[in-house]
This record gives structure tokens, sequence and C-alpha cells, in this order.
């Protein structure tokens, strides 16, 4: 009897929710959402669907926990130096998720679709939550909290889901160098004329680094907002890091968009 009972506590611990939704994104991971489906799960488990069920729900259950527990182990996640000012704990934020969603493909999609249809879930709140409190701290006037952090966390889940879907797409077997060879090639070949543009950057192309073009799109956010909202400060006053400078190379890829200059306020 006492055997019995050992055995039914080791099952219900190993079976917790922790593990159904460790094991649902182990699926998603290796099948995409298709694959994962409670039959799956239960074979995966050894167990029956009436434990997913009451620990998880259904299949939108599933999908929704294994969606909140990858982003909250993004966010949980320390940077390798503890950072300085509001501007770096953005920036380490922002690599946290860009990461999960390279290291999870159907992360994006799952990410987009909650933003959407279902913003007091989970995940949603958690994501503004932690970009939000960084722009509070950066000292944006309150008027400005959300239209700051919403710029944040729209570039952050659009670029990082660019780059996600782009490595999806070309393949685990293809060689980046060569992708982005040719079409930097391919660019260099168009008229003169018609893409004067497209000509100039296309070895930029060929040379960025995606990390490093992710968090140059985080670096001109950020001038911005300091620049539109907080008073001018000394470059080396503490609370304000100095603008990083644009350096050519860092933000010339695919998944990016240039905005013209300001018109002057008549």
């Amino acid at each position: 009897m006492a055997t019995r009972t050992r055995q039914s506590q080791r099952r219900t611990d190993a079976l917790s929710r922790e593990r159904i939704v460790e094991a649902a994104v182990e699926l998603l991971d290796a099948a995409g959402e298709t694959g994962l489906t409670v039959r799956a799960l239960t074979e995966r488990l050894a167990t029956g669907p009436g434990t997913i069920y009451w620990h998880v729900g259904n299949r939108g259950g599933l999908l929704d926990a294994a969606t909140d527990a990858v982003v909250a182990a993004a966010l949980a996640t320390e940077p390798a130096g503890a950072p300085d000012t509001p501007q770096d704990e953005i920036r380490a934020v922002a690599l946290g998720l860009f990461d999960a969603i390279a290291a999870h493909p159907w992360l994006a999609t799952q990410l987009a679709t909650q933003l959407s249809r279902s913003p007091w879930g989970a995940v949603t709140p958690r994501i503004f939550e932690s970009i939000g409190r960084r722009v509070q701290a950066l000292g944006v006037p309150e008027g400005h909290w959300f239209t700051a952090t919403s710029a944040l966390v729209h570039y952050i889940l659009g670029a990082a889901g660019q780059n996600a879907a782009n490595a999806r797409v070309l393949g685990s077997e293809a060689d980046r160098a060569e992708f982005l060879d040719a079409a930097s090639k391919a660019w260099e070949e168009l008229d003169p004329d018609d893409y004067p543009f497209i000509r100039a950057v296309a070895d930029q192309v060929r040379e960025h680094d995606d990390r490093e073009q992710f968090l140059g799109g985080i670096d001109l956010i950020l001038t911005g907002v300091t620049t539109l909202h907080l008073p001018a400060h000394d470059p080396g006053e503490p609370g304000r890091r100095p603008s990083p400078e644009i350096r050519p190379g860092a933000a010339g890829g695919s998944g990016t968009s240039a905005a013209g200059p300001r018109r002057p306020r008549s």
C-alpha cells in the first residue's frame, strides 16, 4: 500500500502543470504549432487527456501556457553584465526576447496573435510591463509612456519575428553568407536610375549581423524617445546615455524600414 502511494505521488509530481507545459514547448519546437495536439502530448507523457485538461485546458490553453512560459523565462534571464542605465536594461530585455523568438520559431506567431486577440492575457501585460518600467525610469513624461513603450514592443516583436521567419524559410541547411551574398549581388545589378539607394546599401546587406542590426534599431528608437521627451542633458550626466554613434553597416539588412525627414511645424 505504501509502495503504491509513493508511485502515485511520483506520477503526480511528474505530471504537474510545469511538466505538461515543458512537454508542450518541446513538441512545438520539434513539430511546430500543427504538431501540438492533446493526443500527441498524452502520448509523449504517457498519460490520459483528462490530466491535460485538468492542468492546462484545451489546445488553445496549451499554446497560451507554452508562450507565457517561454516569455517569462526570457524576461527573467540575467544579462552577462549588470545594466548601468534604463537604456541598457531595455537592450537586455529586447535581446532576451530576440533570442527566445529565434530559438522557438513558433513563438513569433503566438506573440502576434495574443497581442492582437487577447491583450488582456498573461503575455502582453508581461512584455509591456517589462519595457514600460524602463521607459518610466528614463524619465519620459507619463503622457508619452504608452506610445514610447508601444514603439519599442512592436519593433522588438516585429524585427525578431522577421528574423525568425527568415531562418525558418531558409532552413537549417542553408548557408546564410551565401544567401546574403546572392541577395547583395542581385541588388547591385538593379537599374541605378530606379534603385540608387538599394544599390548603395547592397554591400551592407552582405556584411550585416542580425543581432547588431536589431540593437541598432533599438538605439534609434531610444535616441528618438530621449530627444523628443527628455530635457537637454549634458552627455556625461548620470542617467542619460550619450546618443549612440550610428556606424555604416550597423543597421543595413532585411526586415528594416526607413522614415523620411520630419517636416518643420508651421
